[in-house]
């Protein structure tokens, strides 16, 4: 072999990225010394581009197909500096290929709630959590903006910032209020569309398209859920003295599957007795007469386990009501001690 022969032999003549991965966004061709042969082809597939860089700067772009690259067609060339070895020259150079397909099913999430005021609940807060897919439509700005120097670059260096980014117009998207907390889970489309329209210039000035942004879900705290089922229960109910029937037949289920037996039997059975005096009531009233106003629903501890709901007759007739039991119903913020309750200052006083 003549050394004209083993120098061309060494020489890239055919460049090419046959991607068998599902992350990497761009991949740099590696070739000791980037020696490309004067004349080499350069194969660009599907849903590539590849960028030629001379010495740090981007020389040209090349989109799917098959290229020749010699000085007589890339006038860019004629600069770079090259061996002459007695058959065409070589030349000195960076090749990038670009992935430009989807990159689908990245995940969002606000880690801190929102707080929305809403027209109807007033401040509520709000999390909120979905997808999105990303594609490279600007190959010299994210080659420029992101990849640098790396060999590889995978779709997983950007998750952070580009989730940051969401979520922060998801916020404020959110935050404006014009959707109503209970029409919340019908414009989820119309949400995602204008958080993927305030975002797009921040992912444009990495070379980057937002191709869709999805919510899968904004939800509630956990109390205000059950604060709200609350209300509809009653709304379903339709009157008071039905919800408080309701009630005490939720206290006999919740009595009769109390471990201490007979206290939670005898316990069911005065809320029955009340159930019975409230719809005995109910019926010997006139039409034209309204109905009472149902008694106080109440709530009290003995130890660390918690009993009820009773009146406030069977609230003393269990006979664990002091000044330091703990007390609560519906209303209140928080468990409190009797003695601190106005509504029993008399209950405690009989006593």
């Amino acid at each position: 072999m003549t050394l004209r022969e083993f120098i061309s032999g060494e020489l890239i003549d055919v460049i090419e990225w046959v991607d068998d991965t599902d992350d990497t966004m761009a991949w740099r061709f590696s070739r000791p010394n980037n020696e490309i042969k004067n004349g080499a082809q350069l194969i660009v597939r599907q849903s590539q581009v590849a960028i030629l860089v001379d010495q740090g700067h981007i020389a040209d772009v090349f989109t799917p197909g098959r290229h020749v690259l010699s000085t007589s067609n890339l006038p860019v060339l004629s600069r770079l500096q090259g061996w002459k070895y007695g058959f065409e020259s070589p030349f000195k150079a960076d090749v990038i290929y670009l992935n430009t397909r989807q990159f689908i099913g990245q995940k969002w999430g606000t880690s801190n709630p929102v707080i929305v005021r809403d027209a109807e609940l007033g401040p509520v807060r709000l999390r909120a959590f979905g997808t999105y897919s990303i594609r490279v439509t600007e190959p010299e700005r994210f080659v420029e903006e992101l990849v640098g120097t790396n060999a590889t670059f995978h779709v997983d260096q950007t998750t952070e910032q580009l989730r940051d980014l969401v979520v922060a117009k998801v916020s404020v998207v959110l935050a404006g209020g014009s959707v109503s907390i209970y029409e919340l889970s019908s414009k989820y489309g119309e949400i995602g569309a204008r958080v993927q329209e305030q975002v797009a210039p921040q992912f444009q000035q990495y070379g980057l398209q937002i191709a869709q942004l999805v919510i899968e879900n904004v939800s509630l705290p956990p109390e205000v859920e059950a604060t709200l089922d609350q209300k509809t229960r009653m709304n379903m109910l339709g009157d008071l003295d039905r919800y408080t029937r309701l009630q005490s037949a939720d206290a006999i289920r919740d009595a009769a599957r109390n471990p201490n037996g007979a206290a939670g039997a005898g316990m069911a059975i005065g809320v029955g007795a009340v159930v019975g005096q409230q719809v005995a009531a109910a019926s010997a009233r006139s039409a034209s007469e309204p109905p009472p106003l149902p008694a106080g629903v109440w709530y009290y501890a003995v130890g660390s386990e918690r009993r009820g709901p009773v009146d406030e007759a069977g609230l003393r007739a269990s006979g664990a009501l002091t000044g330091a039991t703990l007390v609560w119903k519906a209303g209140m913020a928080s468990w409190a001690a009797a003695s601190t309750v106005p509504e029993l200052a008399g209950l405690l006083a009989k006593g």
